[in-house]
């Protein structure tokens, strides 16, 4: 019985002896990578991490002995974190490289450049909104959206045409054109209740606008929620 023990005990210790050894050598490799995480913390730098919500931008660092504080704003949100962290802390953190890297979808970067060459197009072209929307607008409805609506420095005009004069058409001209430089993000039309569904029609098929009807019993009942 004692000498099978004693035969044992080594083994044992040998066991925890290892280990230890192998835990020494994991923290060991934290305090490398948080000391390497560490020299690479700099100003405007953004890192990600459990630490943090959200990515931060860091504004200072402050080295305090084997601890760096940190002063960054969160990107999200704006608000500023001051944290503390130690080299386990830091080596968990992921940062944004000093040189950023050309490896991104060539796809998504057409898209991108695409989309600002045609958010400047109005520039080089006063019509533009004609080549995307559907539409053989006449003379009067062109004289009516690009000589007197987008000269106005504030747009605030009445247009009182006939019937079948193609006042959809201008306002739908006019909504284009305002999306086009970013004047405006959301539209509001107020119609006769017999005459929505046409204008609902036409803004899609003509101009690719698709707008919500929203029913009076509906706009009553979402009146009563909120009071």
């Amino acid at each position: 019985m004692e000498s099978n023990l004693a035969a044992r005990m080594p083994v044992k210790r040998g066991h925890n002896i290892t280990e230890m050894e192998e835990v020494k050598s994991e923290l060991g490799t934290n305090q490398l990578d948080g000391l390497e995480s560490a020299d690479r913390l700099k100003p405007n730098t953004i890192v990600r991490g459990p630490i943090f919500p959200e990515p931060v931008q860091i504004i200072v660092v402050i080295p305090l002995g084997e601890s760096v504080k940190l002063i960054g704003k969160g990107l999200t949100t704006g608000q500023v974190y001051e944290p503390i962290l130690n080299a386990f802390q830091l080596a968990k953190l992921e940062m944004t490289p000093e040189k950023e890297p050309f490896d991104g979808d060539a796809s998504r970067f057409r898209l991108g450049v695409e989309a600002l060459r045609l958010g400047l197009a109005y520039e080089y072209d006063p019509y533009f909104s004609l080549s995307i929307a559907r539409v053989d607008p006449l003379p009067h409805q062109l004289e009516a959206v690009y000589d007197y609506f987008m000269k106005l420095p504030r747009i605030r005009f009445l247009l009182a045409d006939d019937p079948g004069a193609g006042k959809t058409i201008m306002a739908g001209l006019l909504i284009k054109e305002l999306k086009i430089r970013g004047l405006i993000k959301r539209t509001l039309i107020v119609t006769p209740a017999n005459l929505s569904f046409q204008w609902q029609r036409e803004m899609k098929d003509k101009f690719r606008e698709n707008f919500e009807l929203i029913r009076s019993d509906v706009l009553r009942a979402s009146m009563k929620l909120t009071r």
